[in-house]
């Protein structure tokens, strides 16, 4: 019997062992795998949401002023015709 306890036990160690090692080398592959994904990413030179966004609320902005300035030329285009039109009357 005390035989049969002892493989028993170090069957279960070594499977206790075994299981460690599996768990182990799933969070080293994981972390491997993270890194080299992280890599490519980078070497595709793509940018965070962050600066996405940033970028995308700078665009908006210059489109909205762009847009207040095309009415203001439009406007004072619109001036500098009048007062040129009578000029050409005289």
């Amino acid at each position: 019997m005390q035989t049969s306890n002892s493989i028993l036990n170090d069957m279960a160690k070594v499977a206790s062992g075994a299981v460690s090692a599996v768990t182990g080398l799933k969070g080293d592959a994981e972390n491997a795998l993270r890194r080299q994904v992280e890599r490519v990413l980078a070497d595709l030179e793509l940018v965070t949401r962050d600066e996405f966004d940033a970028v995308k609320a700078l665009a908006a902005n210059a489109r909205a002023e762009q847009e207040k300035l095309d009415v203001r030329v439009k406007k004072l285009e619109a001036q500098l015709k009048a007062k040129k039109a009578p000029a050409k009357k005289a």
